[in-house]
């Protein structure tokens, strides 16, 4: 049956009412469990509210409701610090993006951030915000809450745009006011940094804040008597970095006004940023204490500036070398001004500290350059300087004063003018006189002549014309040396000059060496009556009067002169000794001959020339007819000497007194013994020629013959080809005519190696080969010399062999060679010649303990040159530095600088400065080295050294700037030597991280 349409009606009502009833009844409990979530959450139970406001999102078809969980749900998630809050919140912003809480959700979030102060959270969530959809009531609150997040990320230019939003805020206004002011403070913009302070001064809450900040601000603008004021209030209310600050703030005012000495306390009071001050700090209270003219205070201060390169820097620098000046402290003012003049920030300071520098460098010298440098250097700068009269005298006189004669001749080079002029000529002279006492006396002689080319002193041509004359000497050219002398003699100015006192000495030396005994013995006896000082010279003179009259035959007046040395009793009695008993002997008196003989035998047991009395005296005994005594002299010679150039001769004659005596046997014995034990040498030739004629005499020319075969160096058949070769090389020999002669011996010894005349030739050819210094050529002909049996010639072959070694760094072949010529040498300055070079090549081998025990020998010898002397002294020294004995090289140093001259000096004066320092005595050690610095300037090496010492004294002297400053000179001028630059580095490098605890202009690395 169809239904009515109100039938329809009525039950489709029906069952909607039922649908509606059921509905109701779900959202109904939906909705009582949002508002228990709702509840959790406005009770801050973000975690619980969280999951029942998740569980309503899923089980309930409202959309609105989800929209409104999902809000909830992030804004947990934030709260609870959820990794995935930020995505929550953007989910829910795309998923609902009609819903009325989107821009609530950005706001609640960027407030909650906020008021945690997250700002750079709250930031990002306020720039979301739709500002025009935030109620009026609330823009003022957002408006500053995203003003000072901009604050406080960084964006003052934005934060001032939002905050300026609310200065006439009630609740935010002073807040706003504050924070502008202050990032107007921050941007140095404090005019209005001062506007917005005023406007809160009265506020409470901002009174103490602004108190430091207003007395800054009144302090920037210049204002410091109101900075004064308002530091002062605020400084007994402050905490302990508030106080620093307003000292600071106090000191500066004060120093600002000129009124240093109530500036001083505040500036001290300053604790600095984090507990450290700048340069900029140091020098204001470093100024404060110069002004008050308390210059040990402001040097204090200022030499904590390290690596300062600005105008403060200048200043302080400068003002650091007139302190020092003040308190006449040059070396370190020194330092000071020419780190100053380095600068250029103010150009009147660089100027005047380049004057002081340069004045100061004149008065007590410099170890960086050469004073003639920086005078010159401060002249080319400023030409126009109305100091250039002064300086440019300062420059002429400082050629000579420097005592860097090597340097200033450079300088002086091609500079015309009669001063100029005049200078060269001396610095020649002077830089001759310190290559004469290094021996090099070749280069000495250029510059005495250099001198003399510039005849500007009448003094000085004279002392020029002594010492070229005497380089000439020691040069061997005798005939140029008399000239000199004797020019040196006529001139005005000799008379007058300390080179005079010994002129008759050098002349008669000079004479003797030409053989011109007369004119010697002459100048040896004016010598001997115008000096009574000088009593081994006069010794000396003694002895070499004695010479030249015994080779004139003037035998009594050789006693007399010998008799004079041995009372002076200085240097070779021995020797004087026993040319009085042979001077005996050619007067016919053999009788006090012998007993002198005999008593210089008994009396001079250690003498060099004990032999060759031993061997005179036998001699004596044959000629008087005392054979026995002769033999017993003999045999006595030869037992105690049996490696003496005597033995040979000795045993030659005992032969020659058996055979004259027709005693045969004896005297082929004697003969055999010669030939067998000194082969080659002219004895030996002797001996075999003179056994012959026995032979022949005894008609046994058979047994000769088979004899004569043994001996390799004689060949019967050629003896008369031999003789007459070797005469063809000794005729051009003895008239020096080199070339010829070389190439005779040489053919000789082609012929005749094993020649009767071998010997000789190899010698002689060494001789001429030296001569020419071809020393490659005269080395085997000196072996050969020296490897045969002993003869006249060893000794001399063995001291020419050792040259050329040691011309040629050649120790290990140098020391075999002088350990023989030490022990077998008769002339004493062969033996000290031998240990001295000994010394110095067990040195250069590293052996520090043999070359100490030969420098001890060296000392011992008595009456030493002070050149000797001091390399013995200086031997042991570097030994004892190489092994670590300090305290040995410390003794041995300080009498190496009582005598030494040059580089020697220069390095024994730099131990003890170094000395002095390990000592503790720092001031002590700074003197030594400033006197290294001006007297030996030209010695860079130790200078250098002497520097890096220098800079440790300063350091320990709580002088951290002028240790810094010359350290860093030393790295910059003294490339050349890497040993002393890298110890100059790490020592800078230990100051600088020292340093840099306290000071924050200082690189933290030390670099």
């Amino acid at each position: 049956m169809l239904l009515s349409i109100r039938q329809l009606f009525i039950v489709f009502f029906a069952f909607s009412i039922f649908g509606f009833a059921q509905k109701s009844a779900i959202y109904t409990s939906d909705l009582q469990d949002y508002q228990k979530a709702l509840t959790l959450f406005n009770n801050k139970q973000y975690k619980a509210a969280q999951s029942l406001f998740d569980d309503i999102k899923y089980n309930t078809d409202d959309a609105v409701l989800q929209s409104d969980c999902s809000y909830y749900i992030a804004n947990c998630a934030v709260r609870l610090n959820q990794q995935n809050a930020d995505d929550l919140i953007t989910e829910f912003v795309e998923e609902y993006p009609t819903s009325t809480k989107k821009n609530t959700a950005f706001l609640d979030v960027a407030d909650y951030y906020f008021e945690n102060s997250k700002f750079a959270y709250a930031r990002k969530w306020y720039e979301k915000v739709d500002e025009l959809s935030i109620a009026r009531s609330e823009r003022n609150r957002y408006y500053f809450n995203y003003g000072y997040c901009l604050y406080s990320t960084g964006s003052r230019k934005q934060a001032t745009k939002y905050l300026n939003r609310v200065v006439d805020s009630k609740e935010y206004g002073s807040q706003a006011k504050y924070y502008i002011g202050y990032m107007a403070y921050e941007g140095d913009d404090y005019d209005t940094a001062n506007e917005y302070f005023d406007q809160v001064s009265d506020n409470e809450k901002y009174k103490e804040k602004l108190s430091y900040y207003q007395a800054d601000l009144n302090f920037k603008l210049g204002k410091f008597e109101q900075a004064i004021d308002l530091a002062t209030e605020q400084l007994p209310k402050s905490n302990s970095n508030e106080k620093s600050e307003l000292s600071k703030i106090i000191g500066e005012s004060y120093f600002n006004l000129e009124k240093y000495p109530e500036a001083i306390p505040y500036l001290k009071a300053y604790e600095g940023k984090r507990g450290r001050w700048n340069n900029t700090d140091y020098y204001q209270l470093g100024y404060a204490y110069y002004k008050q003219n308390d210059f040990e205070s402001a040097i204090s201060e200022f030499n904590k500036i390290i690596d300062g390169n600005n105008s403060v820097a200048q200043n302080a620098y400068y003002h650091l070398g007139e302190s020092y000046i003040n308190l006449d402290k040059k070396p370190e003012a020194l330092n000071a001004f020419r780190n100053a003049s380095q600068m250029d920030f103010d150009l009147k300071i660089q100027e005047d500290a380049w004057l002081n520098y340069a004045k100061i460098s004149y008065e007590i010298g410099n170890p960086y350059q050469s004073v003639p440098q920086v005078l010159s250097g401060y002249i080319e700068k400023y030409p126009k300087t109305l100091y250039k009269e002064e300086i440019e005298t300062l420059l002429i006189d400082s050629y000579i004063t420097s005592k860097n004669y090597k340097e200033a001749l450079e300088l002086l080079r091609g500079k015309n003018s009669f001063e100029n002029k005049l200078a060269y000529q001396k610095v020649a002279f002077f830089r001759g006189i310190e290559l004469y006492n290094e021996t090099r006396y070749n280069e000495a002689l250029d510059m005495f002549n250099n001198s003399l080319k510039e005849p500007r002193d009448p003094e000085f041509v004279a002392k020029a014309a002594f010492w070229r004359a005497e380089s000439e000497y020691n040069l061997a050219n005798f005939n140029d040396a008399l000239i000199g002398f004797k020019q040196f003699a006529g001139m005005d100015e000799a008379s007058s000059l300390p080179e005079n006192d010994n002129l008759n000495y050098n002349l008669a030396y000079t004479y003797f060496k030409l053989k011109d005994y007369n004119k010697a013995s002459d100048y040896f006896n004016r010598y001997i009556n115008s000096s009574l000082d000088d009593r081994l010279r006069r010794n000396d003179a003694y002895l070499r009067l004695g010479d030249g009259y015994f080779v004139s035959s003037k035998y009594q007046n050789a006693i007399n002169a010998y008799d004079k040395a041995i009372q002076i009793n200085e240097i070779e009695t021995d020797y004087a000794s026993f040319q009085k008993a042979m001077s005996h002997g050619y007067l016919g008196k053999s009788k006090t001959k012998i007993n002198e003989l005999k008593s210089f035998i008994n009396g001079y047991s250690k003498s060099a020339l004990r032999d060759d009395a031993m061997y005179e005296l036998a001699n004596t005994y044959v000629k008087s007819g005392n054979t026995d005594a002769a033999m017993r002299m003999y045999d006595q010679l030869n037992s105690e000497y049996r490696r003496s150039a005597f033995t040979s001769k000795a045993l030659l004659r005992q032969g020659l007194v058996y055979y004259n005596a027709n005693d045969n046997e004896r005297a082929l014995n004697k003969f055999k013994r010669v030939a067998k034990d000194f082969p080659g040498s002219g004895e030996a030739v002797q001996a075999v020629s003179t056994a012959r004629l026995i032979y022949i005499d005894l008609g046994r020319v058979d047994e000769y013959a088979n004899w004569v075969r043994s001996l390799d160096y004689v060949e019967v058949t050629d003896v008369e080809l031999d003789n007459t070769m070797y005469l063809a090389a000794e005729k051009p020999y003895l008239e020096n005519d080199t070339d010829n002669a070389i190439r005779q011996f040489n053919k000789y010894l082609n012929q005749f190696p094993n020649g009767i005349h071998a010997l000789k030739s190899h010698f002689y050819l060494a001789q001429l080969y030296y001569q020419k210094d071809l020393f490659e050529n005269a080395e085997p002909h000196y072996t050969y010399v020296v490897d045969v049996s002993k003869s006249e010639y060893t000794e001399q072959a063995t001291v020419k062999l050792c040259e050329i070694y040691l011309k040629n760094s050649s120790w290990s072949k140098a020391i075999p060679v002088l350990e023989r010529l030490e022990n077998e040498a008769d002339y004493p300055q062969n033996i000290l010649y031998a240990q001295s070079n000994l010394m110095n090549a067990y040195y250069q081998i590293e052996e520090y303990g043999k070359a100490e025990n030969y420098a001890d020998k060296v000392l011992l010898k008595d009456r030493l040159d002070n050149k000797i002397k001091s390399d013995a002294q200086l031997i042991i020294a570097r030994s004892a530095i190489k092994i670590g004995n300090e305290e040995k090289a410390r003794e041995a140093y300080a009498q190496v600088q009582k005598i030494a001259s040059g580089s020697v000096a220069a390095e024994a004066l730099y131990y003890n400065a170094y000395f002095k320092h390990k000592d503790g005595s720092f001031e002590a050690s700074n003197t030594t080295i400033q006197k290294l610095a001006k007297d030996y300037s030209s010695y860079k090496y130790y200078s250098a050294k002497g520097l890096v010492v220098m800079a440790k004294n300063y350091y320990a002297l709580n002088d951290a700037f002028q240790a810094t400053y010359i350290l860093e000179s030393v790295i910059s001028n003294f490339t050349e030597f890497e040993d002393v630059t890298e110890e100059a580095r790490e020592e800078l490098n230990r100051i600088k991280t020292e340093e840099a605890k306290t000071n924050s202009s200082i690189d933290a690395d030390g670099n």
